[in-house]
């Protein structure tokens, strides 16, 4: 499998299968960017769930009982390890997308990135990975200001927090949902080599690109990273949400060819930014299901 094409065909098989920077990130470098930013590459590099065949690893919680809470130890077994499992917000298994079962993660009042899920998984190193996976915000959900939302990846030393990865050293794909006040929508947030500022990169991309998500509806997406080498801004990342590309270029995310690989996994589900400004006083709900990673090259 390769990353999806801007044809027709490629669009509906997607489907089937900021504005600005964010201000604050995870910056509490004591504590949670460390956790954030843990197992840089020292671990193993072959610990995939043991359900990965030829490279493809399948995640859909079709296996949990419905309503269970689902802990680190079930997702060790899921993923294979969880070197990172932080946060306050509760995780659970839940319905899920087309009479399945998935996955629940809580969002807690007045807490920011605490307040949610922080999970890291050790994948094995590669140089191009693709994912697919199913997202969706309840249907009273606040929206807040935005936050970290679904699944992504990291490479080499994993920045996130404020920590720019200006050194050439490491770099991660995630995702945010933003709201503007007048609409809100899912954005990118990259860091990597080139970054212009201290805090991820949305390259001023966003889905939809006119009006807003909406609450209690699924949205699919689809997620390809390749490293680059050396110096040359041959690496790529893609993001499709609903069949509709929203980043597509190539990119530079490292100048260290001994941090170049991509071996973690990152499931960051919390509001902010790490400050009160990205609170509210509600509990929330985002519900996951269907995820796949493949692995195209080593």
């Amino acid at each position: 499998m390769k990353r999806i094409t801007l044809t027709t065909a490629s669009l509906a098989f997607a489907m089937v299968t900021c504005m600005t920077s964010c201000k604050k990130d995870n910056n509490n470098a004591a504590l949670k960017d460390e956790l954030a930013r843990q197992d840089n590459g020292t671990a193993s590099a072959n610990l995939m769930a043991p359900a990965a065949v030829n490279n493809t690893w399948t995640i859909n919680w079709n296996n949990r009982v419905n309503g269970a809470t689902y802990t680190q130890g079930m997702a060790n077994t899921d993923f294979g390890n969880t070197s990172t499992w932080y946060g306050a917000g509760g995780v659970y298994t839940t319905n899920g997308n087309n009479n399945t079962v998935g996955c629940r993660v809580t969002l807690v009042p007045n807490q920011d990135d605490g307040g949610g899920l922080i999970a890291n998984t050790v994948i094995s190193n590669g140089t191009a990975y693709e994912m697919d996976y199913d997202v969706k915000f309840h249907s009273q959900f606040n929206w807040g200001k935005g936050g970290k939302v679904g699944f992504g990846f990291g490479i080499g030393d994993h920045n996130t927090g404020g920590d720019p990865a200006w050194d050439g050293n490491g770099g991660t794909l995630r995702l945010m949902w933003y709201n503007t006040g007048s609409r809100v929508f899912f954005q990118p947030y990259l860091y990597y080599k080139d970054q212009p500022g201290q805090f991820g990169d949305t390259f001023g991309a966003s889905y939809p690109s006119g009006g807003s998500l909406n609450k209690g509806q699924w949205y699919h997406v689809h997620l390809y990273i390749k490293s680059n080498n050396g110096s040359n801004a041959n690496g790529h990342v893609q993001i499709v949400i609903n069949g509709s590309v929203i980043l597509d270029r190539d990119i530079r995310w490292t100048t260290n060819d001994g941090k170049r690989l991509i071996d973690q996994l990152t499931w960051h589900t919390f509001r902010g930014g790490n400050d009160s400004s990205w609170w509210t006083n509600t509990t929330d709900y985002i519900y996951y299901d269907n995820l796949v990673i493949h692995r195209i090259s080593s």
